[in-house]
């Protein structure tokens, strides 16, 4: 991501206070604590700087889930070293700071992910904070990195799962919930300030409050446990959209169905299946019982014919035969989700699949097997989609397209960035964040086109 913008307030301020320049990389979960650092820092009195230039130090927030990431984070950090000459790095690929100072010795800093006070502190010894009251105010909701209509709420960190193709448990260690109180209050004030979209995020968000029991906390005086249906239903009750994000589908999972039913949540569950093929699941060490994942999701579909059901594949995996790729497009045939990724499978330094002994996967035939598998998830796509065209619901805007003179919307069926959009021609004199009500009268592949009614 960009260099945070800059207000015009913020310009007109005496140049003497300190400026930190940000470049924020990987997931939402990444987003959400440059945010924290972010308004840590603007709290001290620190401005954000637009640009390299305007920085008096730089943080890199890394990603290193891939090699390819990690070579990404380098890259990034090597462009602010030039760019700038003062650099912190923080994030995932900050647990390998003996890579990172081998390629860029100069680095004033390196810390690991969430890990804030240290962040902080880094800055604080690179560039001490100047006080002063016409600065150290904050908004109640903090400093954002995300359009002002929606926000990513993270409910917890780590992970208790080991699955053999990802590092993230040693990265970011096993699952630590945070108190419901504390989701729910920051929740609240997001949506006071005007957030109409919340986006619940963490590394397994169904297994929210498994590390406490789900021990209860107060919420406007009243006892609320730490417990995924539980948040849910309170999140429900605020007047915005919820949108849950990597759900594994533990049996409990089911309780949430008729929450979008009555449309308290938003009908849409992003659920990392990853694969379909017993011997793939079995050596990714993933649940490995697909025909009662497809019993499942027909039950969610009687309960809320509604629901979206988001999710990412592995191709390639190692030891992926020629019969686990076709087992696995005859289940997602079978199962019919309306939203796809799929990802080639690449090799994680420190990943469990690397000492496997499984045969690897020849980069073209990963390849071929991505392109056969999104052809094929594109068809059922394309048919989901075309029994939408009449529907009328509300969209939110999320941008106004002045060359191609339309708004950029979404449905409740997609979430931002990740999924598609619905596209409102003409209607350029809508905002971003607006809410408006609209006839679907047409559907592409993975975009609606609609009419404002």
């Amino acid at each position: 991501m960009p260099f945070g913008t800059v207000s015009a307030t913020q310009r007109q301020m005496n140049t003497h206070v300190p400026k930190v320049g940000l470049v924020s990389l990987g997931c939402p979960k990444a987003l959400v604590d440059s945010e924290r650092i972010l308004t840590q820092l603007r709290a001290e009195g620190y401005l954000i700087a637009p640009g390299y230039a305007d920085a008096d130090v730089v943080l890199v927030n890394t990603c290193g889930f891939l090699d390819s990431a990690k070579a990404e984070s380098l890259a990034a950090i090597g462009e602010a070293m030039a760019e700038n000459g003062r650099v912190i790095v923080t994030g995932c690929y900050g647990v390998e700071a003996d890579a990172i100072r081998a390629a860029h010795p100069g680095v004033l800093a390196i810390t690991g992910p969430h890990q804030y006070e240290a962040v902080v502190g880094a800055v604080h010894n690179a560039l001490p904070p100047v006080h002063d009251p016409k600065y150290d105010l904050m908004p109640p909701q903090g400093l954002r990195l995300t359009p002002k209509h929606y926000a990513y709420l993270k409910i917890s960190e780590g992970c208790n799962n080991r699955c053999s193709f990802c590092i993230i448990p040693s990265i970011r260690g096993d699952l630590v919930s945070r108190p419901v109180a504390s989701v729910l209050y920051e929740a609240e004030r997001l949506v006071k300030a005007g957030v109409k979209e919340l986006l619940v995020i963490s590394q397994d968000t169904s297994a929210y409050g498994v590390d406490t029991k789900y021990a209860t906390s107060k919420f406007h005086g009243r006892e609320v446990r730490a417990k995924f249906y539980d948040m849910a239903k309170e999140l429900g009750d605020l007047g915005a959209w919820v949108r849950m994000h990597y759900v594994y589908p533990y049996p409990h999972v089911d309780d949430v169905i008729p929450l979008m039913s009555e449309g308290k949540i938003l009908p849409y569950l992003d659920i990392p299946f990853q694969h379909a093929a017993p011997n793939v699941l079995k050596a990714m060490r993933r649940p490995a019982n697909q025909e009662k994942v497809l019993d499942r999701l027909a039950s969610w579909r009687k309960i809320c014919p509604d629901i979206a059901i988001r999710s990412t594949f592995i191709v390639g995996f190692p030891g992926e035969t020629d019969a686990d790729f076709n087992y696995l497009l005859d289940w997602m045939k079978e199962a019919r989700l309306e939203r796809v990724g799929c990802f080639k499978y690449e090799p994680v330094s420190g990943a469990r699949a690397n000492d496997l002994g499984l045969p690897q996967v020849p980069d073209e035939v990963k390849a071929e097997r991505y392109h056969r598998f999104m052809e094929a998830q594109q068809e059922i796509s394309a048919e989901i989609f075309q029994s939408k065209v009449g529907r009328e619901i509300d969209v939110p805007v999320d941008a106004i397209d002045l060359e191609n003179e339309e708004a950029v919307a979404r449905s409740p069926w997609d979430a931002p960035e990740i999924d598609g959009n619905v596209f409102l021609p003409g209607e350029t004199s809508l905002k971003p964040g607006d809410m408006v009500r609209v006839r679907i009268v047409e559907a592409e592949e993975y975009d609606l086109i609609g009419e404002l009614i």
